[in-house]
């Protein structure tokens, strides 16, 4: 059974910073790639970030909207990915899901919602002005 569990949501002022955690289980995506996505109330769920292995380096990719701001990184001895989230902006208050694509090859789309196979539950981030 393959698990996504979100955590480090919260309320913070403008300008904070917050670093979500996304702990998987039921299988290793060491290679796999993994997004973070966002959905605010009323709208359509949108990319924030992925992390991707190449097969030779790990690249990480951003919506403009969050780059330069937000970091991916992930922990493969604890399966284990994060958003390090700086800077944030109430326009940044959604629920923010985790997300892995269990093609190994990269060949999806990263910021598409349909290139992922597994989500997390979501976790709420609350930024105010």
């Amino acid at each position: 059974q393959v698990q996504l569990v979100e955590s480090g949501g919260g309320l913070v002022q403008a300008g904070g910073s917050l670093r979500l955690s996304c702990a998987a289980s039921g299988r290793t995506f060491s290679r796999s790639t993994m997004g973070w996505f966002r959905q605010a109330p009323g709208k359509e769920r949108v990319f924030v970030a992925a992390i991707r292995w190449s097969g030779i380096s790990t690249n990480t990719y951003y919506a403009d909207s969050v780059k330069g701001r937000f970091t991916f990184s992930r922990d493969n001895a604890k399966n284990t990915v994060y958003l390090q989230m700086n800077s944030l902006k109430p326009e940044d208050t959604a629920v923010y899901y985790c997300a892995a694509d269990l093609d190994q090859y990269g060949s999806r789309t990263y910021y598409r919602v349909g290139s992922y196979d597994y989500w997390g539950q979501g976790t709420q981030v609350t930024v105010s002005s």
